[in-house]
């Protein structure tokens, strides 16, 4: 129990002691006590005659959201003036136009001039149906809301300042949304250059000032200030080279240039800074955001409170290193100085790499074990994916033979002439093979991955956890460690960026002017998170690897458990592992069907029956849920089928065209399969785990993808790789190939320079 001017309250237990303002946009979720401020141009339409009922809609279901998750809201908002200005208009054309029709005709109503309304009166016509407004909209929420006409001399009057955070403080109690305004019908004229005076004084002159001020008095965690711009910009926004300041330090202020105010409102973008400033110093975070852009207003300020990169954020604590955009940029830079470099240079590099792998092998090991050890005394990680977290010598030594495989091949990737024509006399057009660029690779507990993509092209990586665990941190540090020293030999160890939290996947995601390719790799939910996320990038990857394998009724007796064997238990979490098997029904109750069930049995895979085969048997295992799951374990589904031509037909109707294979000794059913079975990779008596870039011999794999553009099925280098044109010409131009001009065109296909086959 405390006590404000003798009122007694009750506060209810907050997340965090107040005091410090948050250092990251992740902390914000942890905010309890928030103000939000609206401002005119936020709640006015843009004839600033009336409200945007719509915006203000959903504003106030946001703003309900988070007050039944149990947070305290406040809201400072503007609008009396606009609402009041509506109302007074309307008044005076009815009265105008009552007083014309009596005295002079309905043919000169349309002369009728509307009077310039002062402010002060259209805030007193607006504030009570404005009020009005609110109430209705939160009483759809059953919240209730309760209004509060604030001047600066409130602020200034020590027992009316201890009165107004009493009321407050009682509002919040009963969960009551305080609804804060100045009471524009008296207010004197602000007073200029009074926007700051020292730390602990700021004078209410807007609604800006006025948000910052009961921020700090009410001790509130965070303050979202709304606008019609996006946040601060390092320039003018809307010139070229304008960019959004995504954190905004004290003392940044210096190196901005500020514009005029909004078409509505007080405050300008210079008093919202300064208010936001005041505020902080006072330990309450900021956000300036974006409140009329309709693609974001719906959810701007749920976004902010959930960490989403959204308008700018103040804060005090400068970050270690550096930014996503950063790192985002560096990647690009020393990229494209290493696809410059000489091919044996490139080759150089990866080779180091796969010596460094060998000769750190146990530091490699050592950090995986801490990662699996940490990882399994959490308890959270599924059995699945710590088998994808575990390294291996075996791993390792596959790795390294991966990358020298691509140093051989690679002095003939990037740079290679795959075509040559000859335009006309002396002008010769080359197409060339290039790198994509800068790639952003997501992977879930998949520390192999991170050599594996690093070594052609431009690579960025990012380390992807789910609900926010680091299971493979120690094993990517080092590995990222490895990769950077392997890439310094030729001065572009920033060509590889290694990220280590979750929390800016989504901005990642919307880098698209920084990043040209997203590669995810992990489970079939992350990569439609990934693609889901994805603004403006290509995602190259398989949504889920659901494989099957369909025994026909003429399939050899040795070859049918080696390969169902195989392609299930070898390592059933991987992406190409069987996870439906389909049976001929004229196989049904045979020595060979025995035989798979007894092998089933035997390596302890679960069985779930699909609805055929289980209207066969009397006791029949668990019937599927869907035919159409990734079991990524011990576990599989078996169908019946009565012909090559239905199992073909229940691929493409329950399969991901990842990989299926058909096991039979009869060569014309076989063709029939794969030429009709429309997936990325299908194969005739051969296991289903051959589906992979390194057994392909393309070196790391770097992906398998189920799409039909750029790349289909494991992506090794050559699906890394992109083209681009080059023409040497002398003095042409294409006036001379006109119908009266000097040249003609040959178009003649000219021999390809031999290739490095060594």
């Amino acid at each position: 129990i405390r006590c404000w001017s003798n009122i007694p309250f009750i506060t209810m237990p907050l997340s965090r002691a107040h005091g410090k303002s948050f250092a990251h946009r992740s902390e914000l979720k942890h905010a309890k006590r928030i103000v939000v401020k609206l401002g005119s141009a936020v709640v006015t339409r843009g004839d600033e005659c009336g409200l945007a009922l719509g915006r203000l809609a959903s504003i106030v279901e946001q703003v309900s959201v988070l007050q039944n998750q149990g947070r305290e809201m406040m809201i400072v908002t503007s609008g009396a003036v606009a609402f009041g200005k509506q109302r007074l208009r309307h008044e005076i054309l009815l009265s105008q136009s009552v007083r014309q029709a009596l005295h002079s005709g309905q043919s000169q109503l349309k002369d009728m001039a509307i009077p310039v309304l002062e402010a002060r009166a259209c805030a007193a016509a607006g504030q009570s149906g404005l009020m009005a407004l609110y109430e209705a909209m939160f009483t759809q929420y059953s919240i209730c809301a309760a209004q509060i006409l604030v001047t600066n001399l409130d602020f200034h009057d020590e027992q009316k300042r201890r009165n107004l955070n009493g009321t407050l403080h009682e509002l919040l109690r009963m969960n009551i949304v305080p609804i804060i305004n100045t009471n524009d019908a008296v207010v004197p004229p602000p007073e200029p250059n009074s926007d700051l005076q020292g730390v602990n004084v700021i004078s209410v002159k807007d609604n800006d000032s006025l948000a910052a001020r009961l921020a700090v008095e009410m001790k509130t965690d965070l303050l979202i200030v709304l606008s019609d711009v996006e946040g601060l910009f390092d320039s003018p926004p809307g010139s070229d080279d304008a960019k959004l300041i995504d954190i905004f330090y004290p003392g940044d202020q210096q190196s901005v240039t500020f514009g005029t105010k909004s078409r509505v409102g007080m405050g300008g973008m210079e008093a919202k800074v300064k208010a936001a400033l005041w505020a902080l110093q006072g330990g309450t975070s900021v956000v300036i955001a974006n409140g009329t852009h309709p693609k974001i207003s719906g959810h701007v300020i749920t976004d902010i409170v959930e960490g989403k990169k959204v308008g700018t954020f103040f804060s005090e604590v400068k970050p270690a290193g550096p930014t996503v955009e950063q790192q985002g940029e560096m990647a690009r830079a020393g990229g494209r100085t290493l696809a410059a470099l000489q091919p044996e240079q490139r080759a150089e590099i990866i080779y180091r790499l796969a010596d460094l792998l060998t000769d750190h092998r146990e530091d490699i090991l050592l950090a995986n074990k801490k990662d699996l050890e940490e990882a399994e005394n959490k308890g959270r990680l599924a059995l699945p994916l710590l088998k994808r977290l575990s390294l291996s010598t075996s791993k390792l030594n596959s790795l390294a033979i991966g990358l020298r495989q691509i140093a051989a091949s690679s002095q003939d990737s990037v740079g290679r002439v795959i075509r040559r024509t000859r335009i006309a006399k002396d002008l010769d057009l080359e197409q060339v093979t290039v790198p994509i660029g800068v790639l952003l690779v997501i992977f879930e507990s998949r520390p192999d991955c991170l050599p594996q993509v690093c070594k052609e092209g431009r690579l960025h990586c990012w380390e992807f956890f789910d609900n926010k665990r680091k299971e493979a941190a120690h094993s990517n540090q080092i590995l990222h460690h490895l990769t950077q020293e392997a890439l310094s030999i030729h001065g572009v160890k920033d060509a590889v960026q290694l990220v280590n939290t979750r929390e800016e996947v989504e901005d990642l995601c919307r880098l698209d002017k920084l990043i040209d390719l997203i590669i995810p790799r992990g489970s079939s939910q992350l990569v439609r998170n990934i693609q889901k996320a994805a603004k403006g990038i290509p995602v190259m990857g398989h949504s889920e690897g659901i494989c099957h394998v369909y025994v026909d009724m003429d399939a050899s007796v040795e070859k049918v458990t080696r390969i169902i064997r195989d392609s299930k238990c070898e390592y059933p979490a991987a992406c190409n592992a069987l996870e439906t098997l389909l049976i001929h029904r004229d196989l049904l109750r045979t020595p060979l069907f025995d035989q798979i069930i007894d092998m089933l049995r035997v390596e302890q895979v679960k069985i779930h029956a699909g609805p055929k085969f289980a209207s066969y048997l009397t006791f029949s295992p668990s019937e599927v849920k869907s035919l159409r799951t990734e079991y990524g374990d011990l576990e599989c589904c078996i169908e019946v089928v009565d012909s090559v031509q239905e199992a073909v037909e229940h691929i493409h109707k329950y399969g991901s065209s990842h990989t299926d294979v058909i096991i039979t000794e009869n060569e014309k059913t076989a063709e029939f399969f794969l030429q009709h079975v429309d997936s990325a990779c299908v194969f005739w008596n051969a296991s289903t785990r051959f589906s992979d870039g390194y057994r392909f011999g393309l070196g790391a794999e770097v992906g398998i993808s189920t799409s039909r553009i750029h790349a289909r099925g494991p992506v090794g280098i050559e699906g890394l790789l992109t083209t681009k044109w080059l023409l040497r010409g002398d003095n042409h131009v294409v006036s001379d190939f006109s119908e009266h001009g000097s040249m003609k065109y040959l178009h003649e296909s000219l021999p390809l320079p031999q290739r490095n086959t060594n």
